[in-house]
C-alpha cells in the first residue's frame, strides 16, 4: 500500500514537498490555511494597476538547481527567463555611472583578468578578498571574515549579498554568504544567469504544480487551517496521531505521515519545544504600470539608492528593497515617489508624471540570516516519527530563498519515504 501523506502549507515548500511525494509513489493530501496557494512566493490581479503582479520580487540564479528542476518537474522550465550569459548591469544613482558586469561560462574567472567585464575601478587581486569567506568558521558575520569596503563591495558584492541574504551583508552569517558565493558566483557564469519568472509567480511555480498534483490523483484542500497537531499519548509511540482542522479532525493510521510547511511561528504553535528563528526581515517591492523601455535589462543592480534591484517586465517596471525594517514606518506614497525618481532615472524614462503605483511590504519575508538566527534552524526529522518539516527557515544550508524552501520540501518527501513504514 502506498504511504499517504499530508502536506500542511502549499507555499512552495509545500509544494515541492507534495510533487516530490508523488513523483515518488505517494497519496498526497495538501492543506492550505489560505484561499490561495503559493504563500510568499504567488501572484495576484491588482485593480489599482490594472494588471496581475507578484507578492515581491525574487532573483534566481540559473545555479539554483532544485528551482530548475522542480519547475522541469511540473513543466513550467519556458516560465523562466533571463540573459544568455551572466551578465550584470548596474546604474549608479549617485554618479550616473553605468557598468555591466561580465562574468565567464565556464568555472575559471577569466573575467576578472578583463578590465570591461570586471567591476571598475577593480583589479584581479581584489576578488582574493572573497577565499576568506569561504573558510568562514560557524557563528561568525560576513565583517568577521572577510573585507566590506571598496569598488568591489560597494558595486557587486553588496547588492549581490542583500538580496540573497535579506539583511545588511556585513551583519549576514559567513556560512550562509559562503554557500550562496560557491553555488553561484564561483560556478562560474553558467550558474550565474539572472533568471526571473516571465509571467509571475504562480505561472512559474505555483499553478502548474496545482494541475499536476490534482491530474496525479492529489487531494487539494485550501482554507484548510490547521488548529492542533495531537501526538501519540503512548511513552512509548513517537508519532503523531490526529489532525485536528477547522473542519475536521483526521486520524493517522500507521500508514500516515505528516510533513509541516508552514512559516515558523505558526510551527511553533503546533509543536511542543520547536526551536526556531526569532527575527525576521522586511522586504518592500513597488510596481510601476509603464511599459518598460526597448533594451532595458530584466533585471538592474542600483547602487547609492534606496532600492537595490530594479526589474523589467511587459508592461511594468518594479524596484525592490531587500533589508527594508527601517522604511516600514514610512507612508507608501512617499516611498512610491522616492523609488519613482530612481527607478527613471536608471531605465531612462520620464520623472513625470509618475505613472500608477503599488507599494507590497512582506515585514516577515524572510528569517534574518545572521549568525545568531541560523543556529536556531531546525532539521527535517521531528522526534515523532511520521512528522517532517518544511520551510526556508529550517536547516537548509542555504539562507531563506526559493531554492532553500524547494531543497526543504524535497528533503522532507524523500526522508520521510525513505525510512521504513511502521507496523503495528
Amino acid at each position: 500500500m502506498s504511504r499517504l501523506v499530508h502536506v500542511v502549507g502549499a507555499g512552495l515548500a509545500g509544494l515541492a514537498a507534495a510533487v516530490q511525494l508523488q513523483r515518488r509513489g505517494a497519496r498526497v493530501v495538501l492543506h492550505e490555511a489560505a484561499e490561495q496557494a503559493g504563500g510568499r512566493c504567488r501572484s495576484y490581479y491588482d485593480a489599482k494597476l490594472g494588471a496581475t503582479i507578484d507578492s515581491g520580487n525574487h532573483l534566481m540564479m540559473s545555479g539554483n538547481v532544485a528551482t530548475l528542476n522542480y519547475a522541469r518537474a511540473i513543466g513550467a522550465a519556458d516560465e523562466l527567463t533571463g540573459p544568455a550569459l551572466a551578465e550584470f548591469p548596474f546604474v549608479d544613482l549617485a554618479t550616473r555611472a553605468r557598468w555591466t558586469v561580465r562574468m565567464s561560462s565556464g568555472w575559471l574567472p577569466w573575467w576578472i583578468f578583463d578590465q570591461n567585464a570586471r567591476v571598475p575601478n577593480t583589479g584581479p587581486s581584489d576578488y582574493l578578498s572573497l577565499i576568506p569567506l569561504l573558510f568562514a568558521k560557524p557563528g561568525r558575520s560576513v565583517a568577521q571574515t572577510m573585507r566590506g569596503n571598496g569598488p568591489l563591495w560597494d558595486r557587486l558584492l553588496s547588492p549581490l549579498f542583500r538580496a540573497m541574504l535579506n539583511v545588511e551583508p556585513r551583519d549576514a552569517s559567513a556560512e550562509l554568504t559562503a554557500a550562496m558565493v560557491r553555488e553561484t558566483v564561483l560556478a562560474g557564469g553558467l550558474a550565474c544567469r539572472p533568471l526571473v519568472a516571465r509571467n509571475g509567480l504562480s505561472s512559474a511555480f505555483v499553478d502548474p504544480a496545482l494541475r499536476l498534483l490534482q491530474h496525479g490523483g492529489a487531494t487539494i484542500k485550501l482554507g484548510s487551517r490547521l488548529e492542533k497537531i495531537v501526538f501519540a499519548a503512548n511513552v512509548n509511540t513517537s508519532r503523531v496521531q490526529a489532525l485536528d482542522f477547522v473542519e475536521q479532525s483526521i486520524l493517522l493510521d500507521a500508514n500516515a505521515a505528516v510533513i509541516l510547511a508552514v512559516p515558523p511561528d505558526i510551527a511553533q504553535t503546533l509543536v511542543p519545544g520547536l526551536r526556531a528563528p526569532t527575527r525576521f526581515a522586511a522586504t518592500v517591492s513597488v510596481y510601476f504600470a509603464v511599459e518598460p523601455p526597448f533594451g532595458l535589462p530584466p533585471v538592474t543592480g542600483l547602487v547609492n539608492g534606496t532600492a537595490q534591484w530594479l526589474f523589467a517586465s511587459d508592461g511594468r517596471v518594479s524596484a525592490t528593497i531587500y533589508a527594508a525594517e527601517h522604511l516600514l514606518d514610512t507612508p507608501h506614497e512617499e516611498l512610491a515617489a522616492r523609488l519613482w525618481a530612481e527607478v527613471a532615472q536608471a531605465a531612462n524614462l520620464p520623472a513625470a508624471p509618475m505613472p500608477a503605483w503599488q507599494v507590497v511590504v512582506d515585514k516577515r519575508a524572510t528569517f534574518a540570516a545572521l549568525p545568531d538566527q541560523e543556529t536556531q534552524r531546525p532539521g527535517t526529522r521531528t522526534r515523532w516519527t511520521n512528522l517532517m518539516l518544511a520551510g526556508d527557515w529550517t536547516a537548509t544550508g542555504l539562507p531563506a530563498t526559493m531554492e532553500g524552501a524547494i531543497r526543504s520540501g524535497q528533503k522532507a518527501a524523500d526522508t520521510l519515504l525513505n525510512q521504513p513504514m511502521e507496523r503495528r
